[in-house]
């Protein structure tokens, strides 16, 4: 991939870039049909591709231990979450813009549980919904630079949510062979396609103890995820 400081596809990814804005309104019977039509692209994905995990070690623990995690992954890379998780008991963050009804409601038919709200809308009652899940044993997953960044920089919210919940938080990436690439999207959004080879890569666990630094655990994350991410690449090459 072309842009800076994002992994660059080896020879076996095929990345097409589009140079056309990302679209998110739609209207009458599309924005209906909006949420199935992703749901069923979102399956032929995964029905037709072959998904391969790597670090599963990182989060056996928890599950053995039957503790939640919180999933961190960047918004660019949210679609195949909805494939490698679905059914799994996970609930992820979803913003209360129009965006993120069509999202929430094609989460729902996969199925995946969602919350709403962001850093910008309701994020006091969206953290201590989560808190309350967390508490009550259920992993959650946010995108720490959505829902409109900038790209690839952890937001203060995943920090405060490990803080006080006292859960780790495990960085998890995804690639595909073929993709497409909004290059005009905030965060260069991609667009997974079907008959591919799918990397699921989870990086190691990090923790805020209560005295941390919040600025210092930001890029430590941020750090992890790029980590993560980069050899999420590499595992296709």
């Amino acid at each position: 991939m072309s842009d800076s400081g994002t992994p660059s596809g080896g020879a076996g990814t095929r990345t097409r870039l589009l140079r056309i804005p990302w679209r998110s309104e739609f209207h009458g019977p599309l924005r209906t049909l909006a949420p199935y039509l992703a749901a069923a692209w979102i399956r032929l994905i995964g029905l037709t591709s072959r998904v391969c995990w790597h670090g599963l070690e990182h989060v056996r623990p928890f599950e053995e231990r039957g503790e939640p995690v919180i999933y961190a992954f960047w918004h660019q890379r949210q679609i195949l979450f909805a494939w490698t998780h679905r059914g799994r008991g996970v609930t992820t963050l979803v913003s209360r813009s129009r965006d993120g009804e069509l999202i929430a409601k094609a989460l729902s038919l996969m199925p995946l549980a969602t919350v709403r709200g962001s850093s910008s809308r309701g994020a006091a009652s969206a953290a201590r919904e989560l808190l309350d899940l967390l508490a009550a044993g259920v992993t959650v997953a946010i995108t720490p630079d959505g829902p409109k960044g900038p790209a690839r920089s952890v937001k203060p919210g995943v920090l405060y949510l490990a803080q006080k919940s006292g859960r780790s938080i495990v960085p998890i990436a995804n690639a595909t062979t073929r993709r497409r690439e909004f290059t005009r999207s905030w965060d260069r959004f991609l667009l997974p396609l079907p008959f591919s080879r799918i990397s699921v890569r989870l990086g190691a666990p990090v923790r805020v103890a209560p005295g941390d630094d919040l600025a210092a655990k930001a890029a430590e994350l941020e750090r992890a995820l790029e980590e993560t991410t980069r050899r999420c690449e590499e595992d296709l090459r």
